[in-house]
């Protein structure tokens, strides 16, 4: 079976000349509630080469028609003399996080015949949350026409004996360094350095061993002639987009398409046993509600239930008041995933009600003291449980987690060529 994560001919500028602290900036998906944030980006980057200006940061998206060919521009007057190309590599990156901690990750390309984001995909790399088809058509028309990409995409290998990422962290000293610098509005620190040969078939080796059904079925307790090796962390909807462009190239080329350079997507790949890489619970607060309508509704309908789940338990909160609701026997593995379908199918006949995904208790405890607001706390998933859950119940809900704070997300630095 082929390794679904291969190396790429990798565009870095030559940081000796650029400003590596200006070049990088944050994945375009963070503080698009915040565009002062972007605004002092901005300021920060001035007129020097940088990232900023090969993006289209998410608050932005609205303005995509008049921003892109600003994009396009950019992009082709850095590929006229700025980046150098570094061929067929991979590169062993370390990430000095706010906190101290330091995350470690592999950057290549994941082959996109193997990944599927669609619901109940038997693939080798898959979505962990669901999908929204209708996020991908502008991202399309953004890429479609891009000659590069810039990757903010985070794999997750369930990796516990560390054979993967982690082998390099100790033998770095033998590699050529790619890159060492600050990151902007409280990054961190980033070093990176390439891997040699060696190092990529050690790689490649260890990632077929996760792809061998074998080794899959005696880990996870069930049989998949596909199992699943790479789960999508952050940058699903990336992703997503990348496949989607694909199937429009394999859809004008045919059997060609397979050696075009859109079959792949630049990632970050990371071992989910890192100590560095943290999962945080997304909890949901209904506005525009009645609380105790809403809340006898979901009683039913978790009485209702009879999977096979182990108990969840929810503390629900309105009015200043709160109640504890149990589900004895739930049919998704996860607290989360049994609300979001309640949710689903009570927003269909109450489509006044608004739904927020709240990262913090606390934030979430002052929310409900409105009227007609009510909030669900609930048990969030561990990092141990996700590959489990989703080669059982399948992609989670939309927000189901998140993998650490805003500024702890990649950060672009590595171009590739995708036309």
């Amino acid at each position: 079976m082929g390794c679904c994560f291969v190396p790429a001919d990798i565009l870095l500028p030559d940081f000796s000349r650029v400003d590596g602290g200006k070049w990088a900036t944050i994945a375009c998906d963070q503080f698009t509630s915040r565009p002062e944030y972007w605004e002092r980006v901005d300021e920060l980057v001035g007129g020097s080469p940088s990232t900023l200006r090969l993006i289209l940061p998410e608050y932005r998206l609205s303005d995509e028609e008049e921003a892109l060919p600003g994009i396009l521009g950019c992009m082709e007057d850095y590929l006229g003399g700025l980046f150098k190309e570094y061929k067929n590599t991979m590169i062993y990156v370390e990430r000095r996080l706010p906190s101290g901690r330091v995350r470690r990750g592999i950057v290549g390309a994941v082959d996109l015949e193997c990944y599927d984001w669609r619901p109940g995909a038997l693939t080798l790399v898959r979505a962990t949350e669901g999908t929204v088809p209708e996020r991908i058509p502008p991202r399309v028309r953004i890429r479609r026409r891009a000659p590069l990409e810039l990757p903010h995409i985070m794999l997750l290998a369930d990796d516990p004996e560390r054979r993967i990422v982690e082998h390099f962290g100790a033998h770095k000293e033998s590699l050529k360094p790619a890159y060492d610098f600050d990151l902007m509005l409280w990054g961190g620190h980033i070093s990176a350095w390439f891997i040699d040969r060696g190092g990529i078939e050690h790689v490649s080796r260890e990632l077929s061993r996760l792809s061998d059904p074998g080794v899959a079925a005696e880990k996870y307790g069930v049989w998949q002639d596909m199992p699943l090796a790479i789960a999508v962390g952050d940058g699903n909807h990336s992703l997503a987009t990348a496949k989607a462009v694909y199937e429009q190239v394999k859809a004008e080329l045919g059997e060609a398409a397979l050696s075009h350079p859109a079959r792949y997507a630049l990632a970050e790949l990371v071992n989910i046993h890192d100590e560095a890489l943290t999962f945080e619970p997304i909890f949901r607060v209904v506005f525009n509600t009645d609380p105790a309508a809403l809340l006898s509704e979901f009683k039913k309908y978790c009485a209702g239930l009879g999977g096979g789940a182990p108990e969840q338990v929810f503390r629900v909160f309105a009015g200043g008041g709160e109640e504890v609701v149990r589900v004895g026997r739930p049919e998704h593995r996860l607290a989360v995933g049994t609300l979001q379908k309640f949710l689903d199918e009570y927003r269909k006949a109450h489509k006044e009600i608004g739904v927020d995904y709240i990262h913090g208790e606390a934030e979430l405890l002052s929310l409900t003291r409105r009227p007609r607001t009510v909030g669900f706390l609930y048990a969030g998933m561990t990092k141990d449980e996700l590959f489990r859950t989703v080669i059982f119940d399948g992609s989670l809900p939309r927000k189901a987690f998140s993998m650490g704070h805003a500024e702890e997300k990649r950060y672009y630095i590595e171009a590739r060529k995708i036309r």
